[in-house]
């Protein structure tokens, strides 16, 4: 003869009587339910403060001090070395931000700048952005040619 339905109970232990506050003297949770005397703490409404709220006193990123300027216009450029095209591209290739982003060499094809690290031996046709003087330079002498996209 097996176990029944109506003979199953959970293991010993396993559940706990419910705590039922605000229900008087008696339930050992009434009068301040479990919640102290006074403060903030006892009051309704006190789990949803923000995590940096500090009890009302100066918050801590207002008394540190503040310094410089952040642009918010300024323009971040990728950028590329010569090494790098001398490595990656056969001689008379078109280097265009996008074939850059294709091979991996960069992230983002909004603004990209090209310097003169390294060496270059085969003469190239690079569309970038902008150019350091030192990296212009070296492509022309190459006898590449460099084209400056607006």
């Amino acid at each position: 003869m097996g176990i029944k339905l109506h003979q199953l109970k959970p293991a010993e232990g396993a559940t706990h009587k419910e705590k039922r506050i605000g229900r008087g003297i008696g339930s050992g949770y009434g009068k301040t339910a479990g919640r102290g005397h006074k403060g903030q703490k006892s009051r309704r409404g006190y789990g949803d403060l923000p995590a940096f709220f500090e009890g009302g006193q100066t918050p801590f990123i207002m008394r540190i001090p503040k310094r410089g300027f952040k642009n918010p216009n300024k323009k971040e450029y990728e950028i590329v070395n010569l090494k790098i095209l001398e490595e990656r591209f056969e001689a008379n290739a078109e280097i265009t931000p996008e074939i850059l982003k294709e091979k991996r060499i960069i992230h983002c094809t909004e603004a990209v700048k090209i310097l003169g690290d390294g060496e270059l031996t085969k003469p190239l046709k690079v569309k970038a952005h902008k150019f350091s003087k030192s990296a212009e330079e070296k492509i022309k002498a190459a006898g590449g040619s460099c084209e400056i996209i607006e």
